[in-house]
């Protein structure tokens, strides 16, 4: 058995990732009201899959993620030029932020906003570029 593949680690992707991704998601909501945001949140949920990459290999990894990690990287392209057409479509100048809220059951609002559908334009297109070039090299190594 290799070193880098033992028991312990594999234990510890399978706890450690589930955290991760969720401490991804918290990073990603509050950074356009606090420190945080898309890049960061997209380094910590990349980080996820790659501990698991290490842990359960390559092809384990890419059926884990269900999804081609360029088709991601697209996603958050189209997410982040989605972002700047609000503003055009009120009169406002380009990238400026729009704010909507949405009542909710129970009294609440749901705040949503163009940074926020910008925020997750760079979490996507950061995990779908990290993972790509991770993919690409740790398959590359395998074929060696």
């Amino acid at each position: 058995m290799n070193e880098s593949n033992t028991l312990i680690l594999r234990t510890a992707a399978l706890f450690l990732m589930p955290l991760q991704l969720l401490f991804s998601v918290f990073l990603l909501l509050r950074g356009h009201d606090e420190p945080g945001g898309g890049f960061i949140a997209g380094l910590v949920a990349s980080g996820a899959v790659v501990l698991f990459l290490f842990s359960y290999g390559v092809r384990e990894a890419r059926s884990l993620l269900r999804v081609d990690p360029r088709d991601l990287l697209a996603a958050g392209l189209l997410f982040g030029l989605a972002s700047v057409f609000p503003a055009l479509l009120v009169g406002d100048p380009l990238m400026t932020a729009q704010w909507w809220y949405l009542p909710m059951p129970g009294g609440g609002t749901l705040k949503l906003s163009t940074p926020l559908i910008f925020d997750i334009g760079v979490y996507l297109t950061v995990v779908g570029a990290i993972l790509t070039m991770v993919f690409a090299l740790s398959q590359a190594e395998s074929d060696a």
